[in-house]
Formats: structure tokens, sequence, C-alpha cells
């Protein structure tokens, strides 16, 4: 994350409010501070992040499923799709 001063000029607030905020999301466990290295978001929370995009994506994909069905697109035709749309990314 961004040193404290840093993120207090970016968002143009006191130092005091960031450092409150990052002493809460380290008393909650979702940082880990280390004194003249920085601050890190915690390696379980970044599991959490990881869990959360991923159902984020299925969601997505349940919809374009759905929608794919409902227009008459076979499995084949679908994957086809998404491998061209992904190559193309």
């Amino acid at each position: 994350l961004p040193s404290i001063r840093s993120f207090a000029n970016d968002l143009k607030v006191s130092v005091l409010t960031i450092r409150r905020v990052y002493e809460e999301l380290e008393k909650e466990g979702f940082v880990t501070s280390q004194v003249g290295i920085g601050t890190f978001v915690s390696a379980g929370n970044l599991d959490l992040l990881r869990d959360s995009k991923r159902r984020l994506v299925e969601e997505k994909m349940q919809d374009m499923i759905h929608t794919a069905k409902s227009l008459s697109i076979t499995k084949e035709e679908l994957m086809e799709m998404m491998d061209i749309l992904y190559e193309e990314e």
C-alpha cells in the first residue's frame, strides 16, 4: 500500500486519518505493517480477493451461458467464441 504520508497527500486528508485507517486494517488482519518497509495486504486476504474475483467471473459466465442457451448457441460454438475473444485481448 502507499505510504501514509503519500496516501494522505493523494487524498488531501490528514496523515492522522490515514494512520488510523491503516491501524484499523492491521487490527482487523487485513494488512501487516513493517516499520521502514511498508504496509502490505495480508496473505490470507489475497486468497479472499482471488476467491472474490473468481466468483465474479463465474457469475458473468453463468449469465453468458444462460444467454447463449436462450439463443440456441451450442457449447462448442460458445467455447470457440470464447477462445477467439480471449486471444484478442
